[in-house]
């Protein structure tokens, strides 16, 4: 029986809602330069939020330790966002504005995301712009030379500032700068090739890391004053997802078990653009930008016949008639289109799926058109808009999109959940903090398009710099604590144990067997659909594959070595408990918002909520492994917007 417990205090400073932030800074503990030299600070993860904060922090004049499992901090996930980074600058001179960036994020979160968290991201947008631009970031232009901006998905104005189809990439590069300059000068120690498996507290607070070096298997104790966990989302619980293979859950799960609170674990986010599923053995998924939806019109044949046609190589898209074609997020949602929300979008391409209109021989798949966009605008000016994107659907489906349409089909893409943090994006354990898409503070159930980049370096530049220093200021006396203290030694002991556990099975059945097992539950009970029902049979479906995964995995190799058979296998126990977790929030939640779908609670197919019940976030608090966690609530209190039913109508 789940335990319900105190409601969570997330440290909201006083004030009306456009002068928190400002409050908050004007209030906060400073440390002075000479004692920020004493302070050491450890960033694990090198994308664009954790990339932006180890520099920012080395250049305020702490001791920066940045951790990241790649071989460079160039091959953070960050590198592969396509369509580009919302800022509420109004170059568009479209009506945009700061309040409204706050107001369409919390309405596409369906009014689950705290109003001070997501105001202070709105409010810090404009700044990331100059200062990406400062770092030569080559953001597009218009011909006379100033910034362009496009639309996306959930907003009525161009607020999107892109880099043809490589912002990600772009932006990464530009924070990776600033962190090597940082590396160049001393002030940040670089560690790649390791992972975290272990978080050590001492006193209750956050003092260290245990860390393996991927490439001789080495175990390594390091310490910290306080501990920044940015590690991108949990998706590859689905297996199949549009996350880099590697993208993991275990920095934050640890953390987790050590006592940081996990917020709405079960709120996913499910692209519609991405390129369908071609078989049972497929590694990863492949996502085309939501960009694209500005000039591709989404359909499907609106007869059965004509699907089952197409499906079967009979008729080609371009055999079908205009009148004979469903346009049917123009008809469903006529104020937003085709740029209606990710999980409207991805609910909608579902529907007509279901009804047996899909138009890839699995059944899973629709049309996202750009002829007409090429009718006006000709072939170089599309082309042009989106970069490489038309190349690489060619290259992976054999077809060129100028020419008939592309295939897509939601996927799992984001997770809103992460690490519960307050206002300051600091954890339940003090010291240890959580950015980007670690934590779960500014998204709600669902995350809008071009948000996830911006969170991230808010989070990195212009948040964290301010919130550690109001806790780095009570801890000037704290001097560094030998990593023999027997709270270190028991964290690598509990590491070690676990490696050996993993290794001395030998059983029959591969790593990827059960990762890709895991997947099918997860999609098929806790994806874009899902009961109470199927969530009750999914959760015993879980705990019996993971009796399983201990009793019958095989991890070849050893533990002293480089064995990325090793490491994959440790994630993937993770996951296998991260799913529980997810099954379980799902399940008390008795309602629909954003991309928790709940079938028992819609109205016309439309996400119904309950907020009587249910506004509020749910942190859970690991008990045991055997254990039920306990349930903590964050009441979310709306003073500057007014709760309705979300329409995109």
């Amino acid at each position: 029986m789940l335990m319900t417990m105190s409601t969570l205090n997330a440290k909201i400073p006083p004030g009306p809602l456009a002068e928190k932030w400002s409050y908050y800074k004007e209030h906060a503990k400073l440390v002075n330069p000479a004692n920020k030299r004493k302070l050491e600070v450890i960033v694990v993860g090198t994308g664009l939020a954790g990339a932006s904060a180890a520099a920012t922090l080395a250049e305020l004049g702490y001791k920066v330790k940045a951790f990241c499992f790649q071989d460079s901090p160039r091959r953070a996930h960050s590198i592969a966002a396509q369509g580009g980074i919302n800022a509420a600058k109004n170059y568009k001179n479209d009506g945009d504005s700061v309040f409204r960036l706050f107001y369409d994020t919390i309405k596409g979160g369906d009014f689950r995301a705290r109003e001070a968290n997501v105001y202070r991201l709105a409010e810090v947008s404009v700044n990331i712009i100059d200062q990406c631009v400062a770092q030569g970031v080559p953001f597009a232009r218009e011909y006379g030379g100033l910034l362009d901006n496009r639309s996306f998905g959930g907003a009525q104005v161009s607020r999107t500032f892109y880099a043809r189809g490589q912002t990600g990439q772009q932006l990464l590069l530009g924070a990776y700068q600033a962190l090597e300059r940082q590396v160049g000068l001393g002030n940040v120690k670089m560690y790649a090739r390791h992972e975290m498996l272990e978080l050590v507290k001492i006193d209750g607070k956050a003092r260290g890391i245990i860390a393996r070096n991927l490439v001789t298997g080495e175990l390594e104790r390091h310490f910290g004053h306080a501990v920044l966990l940015c590690t991108g989302g949990y998706g590859n619980v689905f297996y199949l997802s549009t996350n880099a293979m590697g993208s993991n859950v275990t920095a934050i799960w640890k953390a987790y078990k050590q006592g940081a609170f996990f917020g709405n674990p079960c709120f996913t986010q499910i692209h519609p653009t991405c390129i369908p599923v071609t078989g049972d053995y497929q590694s990863k998924l492949t996502l085309m930008s939501e960009s694209l939806r500005n000039d591709g019109r989404v359909w499907v044949p609106k007869s059965v016949e004509d699907a089952k046609a197409i499906r079967e190589g009979r008729k080609k898209p371009e055999d079908i008639k205009e009148e004979d074609r469903d346009y049917y997020l123009e008809r469903k949602y006529p104020s937003y289109g085709n740029l209606c929300p990710r999980d409207i979008a991805s609910r909608a391409a579902k529907e007509v799926c279901d009804e047996g209109r899909g138009i890839v021989p699995s059944g899973y798949g629709v049309y996202l058109d750009f002829s007409d966009a090429i009718k006006r605008l000709g072939v170089e000016t599309v082309k042009a808009r989106y970069g490489e994107l038309f190349p690489m659907y060619q290259n992976i489906t054999n077809e060129d999109p100028l020419k008939t349409p592309m295939k897509i089909y939601p996927a799992v893409h984001y997770t809103m959940g992460g690490l519960w943090v307050d206002y300051e994006l600091m954890t339940t354990i003090p010291g240890c903090y959580a950015l980007g898409e670690a934590n779960f503070s500014d998204h709600g159930a669902n995350r809008l398009g071009a948000s996830a980049l911006m969170q991230g370096l808010a989070d990195g530049y212009f948040i964290i710099p301010y919130t550690i220093g109001n806790y780095l200021a009570g801890e000037i006396f704290t001097k560094p604590i030998p990593t023999d203290h027997p709270a270190f030694v028991e964290a690598e002991k509990r590491v070690s144990d676990r490696i050996h556990r993993l290794l001395s099975v030998k059983g029959r059945r591969t790593v990827d067997e059960f990762h890709r097992l895991l997947g099918k539950i997860m999609w098929e009970y806790c994806g874009m659909a899902r009961s109470a029902a199927g969530l009750t049979k999914a959760r015993d479906m879980v705990r019996e594959l993971r009796r399983e995964f201990w009793s019958d995995v095989r991890v070849p190799g050893s533990a002293n070595e480089f064995n990325p058979e090793l490491d994959k296998a440790g994630r993937v126990a993770d996951f296998l408990e991260l799913g529980e977790l997810m099954i379980v929030d799902a399940l008390h939640r008795n309602e629909s918002c954003g991309g928790h779908f709940r079938v028992e609670y819609q109205d016309e197919g439309e996400a119904k909520r309950d907020d009587e019940n249910y506004r509020y976030v749910a942190a859970w608090e690991y008990k045991g492994d055997d254990a039920d966690p306990a349930l903590h609530k964050e009441e979310l209190v709306f003073e500057n917007v007014q709760l309705q039913v979300r329409s995109y109508k």
